[in-house]
């Protein structure tokens, strides 16, 4: 047997994960991360300064607001937005490249670039939205992070919801209630989806090769 014909070529995808914060998207998307070497985090650039720690090329690309303005001009941007004074975008060609050899990529943004990535590549695109299991445990989550004042997690608590109305948006919505539970049920959705029959551009002729033999 022919062991090439056992392999399928196929497109990758673009699977967004959104969330109100403190749902635990950040937590997910890691594990999903070291888990699976086939998918990638997309690398936004962005205007604003490098905070301790950050790594270019890793956590951001930190670029000018003027080569910021010259992208979105050019149409390199996938998708931007404009974050306390701060641009953000998704470059258009590493994600691109990323797709055309089979590769994942995922997205760590919010509906609002959810929607821009829609219009640009929706036929690539696999959405989820992450929800707590309850309010209280939102809460709960955002104040054991330690990370923020008590009204930076009210201001936060007030905007889950207006976060939260555009689960309808996405393709698939999961209860964060269980992080091990929540990790299995992601990487069920990221399987079926890479076997979608539009994403496998080796189908027509694997089966080409193998009715040659029928």
């Amino acid at each position: 047997m022919n062991s090439k014909l056992t392999h399928v070529a196929r497109r990758g995808l673009l699977l967004v994960m959104s969330s109100p914060s403190g749902a635990g998207k950040t937590t997910l998307s890691r594990r999903l991360l070291a888990a699976d070497a086939n998918i990638t985090m997309s690398v936004s650039v962005t205007t604003r300064k490098p905070r301790p720690g950050e790594v270019e090329g890793h956590d951001y690309s930190f670029i000018s607001r003027e080569r910021f303005e010259e992208m979105i001009a050019r149409s390199e941007l996938l998708e931007w937005a404009d974050v306390f004074g701060n641009l953000y975008g998704t470059p258009r060609k590493p994600v691109e490249e990323a797709l055309a050899h089979g590769r994942d990529v995922l997205f760590d943004i919010d509906w609002q670039g959810t929607q821009q990535l829609a219009q640009a590549m929706e036929d690539d695109l696999v959405r989820i939205f992450i929800l707590p299991p309850t309010a209280e445990a939102l809460r709960l989550r955002l104040i054991n992070r330690a990370q923020d004042s008590s009204a930076v997690v009210a201001k936060r608590m007030a905007e889950a919801a207006r976060e939260i109305s555009h689960w309808p948006e996405y393709d698939y919505v999961v209860v964060n209630d269980e992080v091990e539970v929540t990790h299995h049920e992601i990487k069920a959705i990221l399987q079926a989806e890479r076997l979608r029959r539009r994403r496998r551009v080796g189908l027509t002729e694997f089966v080409r090769a193998l009715t040659k033999d029928l």
